[in-house]
């Protein structure tokens, strides 16, 4: 199957075919991380710009490892060495990047939208590393690799979200990407993080957690953002905790098999116990692991597209 998009930005504007090809290339990728030699030539004498808007050590860890591994050549921008401080317009630092030789542009941004208006103004490759409260392909990427790989499959599972779906760019591509794919979906959290409207065919919304974690053969639970006034909506950490933590004792809910997914970093004693967290179920540690793989498989893909197409 041939990748035919120039941008990776958003999980809801794939295909389930589409996400398919993705993983299986992500699969031959994590092949190669696996080498005792893991770098190859793939994106050699391409230039990558990281463009981080927001604070980020994992995503952008990964990128950038992901980037030496497939031999491009790499700039790394945060807004603070850029010249948004200035003033400068996000297209026209796009534009100036683009004439430096930039062919990809991974962005990072707190406002929603911020990589389509890259794509649009400018002729560079764009991977969205979240935008806002939108979306975060390459962490629900990552995500259902990660499923896939212990399950052996994702149609039919009953997945588990957990926590702050209303500021969750995680939550919302994971929703697109689990149903496109075939999975149910349960979505519980406090009524005041949980709005009604994230309810639609194959998703069910729940306020009580033990009732939720009946039957589910996956559990994602999501980092409470304190960036994002997560703390606003509802009366305190301990209270949360109380209701919405993953404790062993809760944990006996659900199958015995389920599989435990965090997309990082956790604030243990709140989303989860550290009994939990270091549980022999969990694959918080797998989904760093399978993240680069994912993202050299974004990478590869997106420059793909480029030699074929330009």
């Amino acid at each position: 199957m041939e990748f035919k998009r120039k941008n990776i930005i958003s999980i809801a504007e794939l295909s389930a075919d589409e996400i398919l090809h993705i993983l299986d290339t992500a699969s031959s990728m994590k092949e190669v991380t696996s080498r005792n030699m893991k770098k190859v030539p793939t994106l050699k004498g391409i230039t990558v710009v990281n463009l981080f808007f927001e604070p980020s050590t994992r995503t952008r860890s990964s990128f950038e490892i992901a980037e030496k591994r497939l031999s491009a050549d790499i700039l790394n921008f945060t807004s603070s060495q850029s010249s948004v401080v200035k003033g400068e317009s996000l297209s026209d630092t796009a534009k100036n990047l683009e004439s430096m030789g930039a062919s990809i542009i991974v962005i990072r941004h707190p406002m929603s939208g911020a990589p389509w208006v890259l794509a649009r103004e400018t002729s560079a490759s764009i991977i969205n590393a979240g935008d806002g409260r939108h979306e975060h392909p390459s962490q629900s990427l990552l995500d259902l690799f990660t499923i896939r790989q212990v399950k052996g499959k994702i149609e039919n599972l009953n997945v588990l979200i957990v926590g702050d779906i209303l500021n969750s760019r995680v939550a919302r591509s994971n929703i697109n990407g689990l149903l496109k794919l075939g999975a149910k979906v349960k979505l519980v959290g406090p009524g005041s993080l949980v709005p009604d409207y994230f309810e639609q065919p194959g998703v069910k919304i729940f306020y009580n957690l033990e009732k939720a974690l009946e039957d589910v053969d996956v559990i994602i639970m999501l980092r409470v953002q304190k960036e994002r006034k997560s703390l606003e909506y509802f009366p305190s950490i301990r209270e949360y905790s109380r209701f919405y933590g993953l404790t062993g004792e809760n944990l006996k809910i659900a199958k015995n098999d389920v599989t435990i997914m965090h997309p990082g970093p956790i604030n243990r004693g709140v989303e989860m116990t550290s009994e939990v967290a270091d549980d022999s179920r969990s694959v918080i540690l797998e989904q760093v692991t399978n993240g680069i793989a994912v993202r050299m498989a974004m990478l590869y893909l997106t420059a793909s597209w480029r030699s074929n197409n330009l």
